[in-house]
């Protein structure tokens, strides 16, 4: 892998983070809590939805072309989905599940 794509990802990552992580740092002190209805509860769960929605968008095509990738999928939905509803924070969910497929990938190349 060239180091120039690998810069470019860690920069737009970095850059991406930086834009959903700064507004919410920022207004942490203007904000004050309400009681939280339904439509809170929808929105507290766009986060975990869209990051599935992203997974099987971008992983549906890999898994018909090589059907290896199915189980370390299907691996890192389990780990993304659990460590959600332990933690109910977003950012380490999507590692972890990374961290999982990866893992899951590289067990089944040794097999």
């Amino acid at each position: 892998m060239s180091t120039s794509v690998l810069l470019l990802g860690l920069l737009v990552g970095g850059v991406n983070y930086l834009f959903r992580y700064l507004p919410l740092r920022l207004q942490s002190g203007r904000y004050t809590p309400v009681k939280r209805g339904v439509s809170g509860v929808l929105l507290d769960t766009i986060g975990i939805a869209s990051i599935c929605a992203l997974l099987v968008v971008s992983s549906a095509p890999e898994v018909i072309a090589d059907v290896q990738r199915l189980l370390p999928t299907l691996v890192g939905f389990a780990v993304l989905g659990i460590s959600f509803y332990k933690t109910r924070s977003i950012i380490i969910p999507t590692l972890l599940s990374a961290v999982a497929y990866g893992f899951a990938w590289k067990w089944l190349a040794n097999i």
